[in-house]
């Protein structure tokens, strides 16, 4: 029995494993904030497929908010993941629904899930962080 306990503990591990490389780019910000977005002062998340830019605290250069369906957001980091001081403008990321844009490499990324969607370069999809949604508050944390 014992033996059946561990087996079943290292296939555990193995496969919760995330493969993905941590992104050394990801700001060293804490992010933990509540916002409405059914209010009219959110009105840009009011309906599905809507997005808005959010401040954020020192270290983070914003956030995009995107309305991915009814009850779910998506939540990215406006610093870019890929060479984030090359041009040294802090916004450069901008929403060209249905693509967030690197105007300094002139790199795509979907809004959808964040990844590359510029082909032929590889790099890092947008730092995505956490969205909780209770149907009346969405709270944004990493």
């Amino acid at each position: 029995m014992k033996i059946i306990f561990v087996i079943l503990f290292v296939l555990l591990s193995i496969f919760s494993c995330d493969n993905t490389p941590p992104n050394p780019n990801i700001p060293d910000a804490y992010i933990n904030f509540t916002l409405e977005p059914n209010s009219t002062m959110n009105y840009e998340l009011n309906t599905v497929s809507g997005w808005m830019y959010v401040s954020a605290p020192p270290q983070s250069r914003g956030i995009i908010i995107y309305r991915y369906s009814l009850d779910e957001f998506k939540a990215y980091e406006r610093q870019a993941p890929n060479e984030p001081n090359s041009c040294g403008d802090e916004s450069r990321l901008i929403v060209e629904f249905p693509f967030v844009i690197d105007t300094c490499l002139d790199i795509k990324y979907s809004i959808l899930d964040g990844s590359i969607f510029t082909e032929g370069y590889s790099g890092y999809p947008l730092i995505q962080y956490r969205t909780q949604y209770d149907g009346n508050t969405l709270r944004v944390f990493n």
